[in-house]
């Protein structure tokens, strides 16, 4: 594939994973067979910030944040338990992130595989 295609790839995407991903993230890129370039630019992955403001904002007590990223048994969790009695809601306030760029990685891998 494409160095460059790669490259473009990589600054436009590299928020969406976590540091230590990024290297996997290029290898299976480099080693991508080029039919499969189309489905790598269609994904949607989830930004890590946008899920920390909902879980600020509205996602404490509902789960929405949890939705949001694709933990649907953690969503209604959450939303069953207000948060896990607000205790959740202030954790994930300092996990969501990292959370949402795991969820991204889990997707890339699944749609490449």
């Amino acid at each position: 594939m494409e160095s460059q295609k790669i490259d473009m790839f990589m600054m436009m995407n590299a928020k969406f994973f976590e540091s230590y991903h990024l290297n996997a993230v290029r290898e299976k890129l480099i080693s991508l067979d080029e039919s499969k370039w189309p489905m790598v630019q269609t994904l949607q992955l989830k930004d890590p910030t946008t899920a920390l403001i909902i879980s600020i904002v509205g996602g404490g007590h509902l789960g929405i944040d949890r939705f949001y990223i694709g933990d649907t048994g953690l969503g209604i969790a959450k939303l069953l338990t207000c948060g896990g009695f607000m205790i959740w809601t202030i954790v994930d306030w300092f996990l969501i992130m990292g959370a949402t760029r795991e969820k991204n990685m889990e997707m890339f891998q699944n749609a490449l595989y």
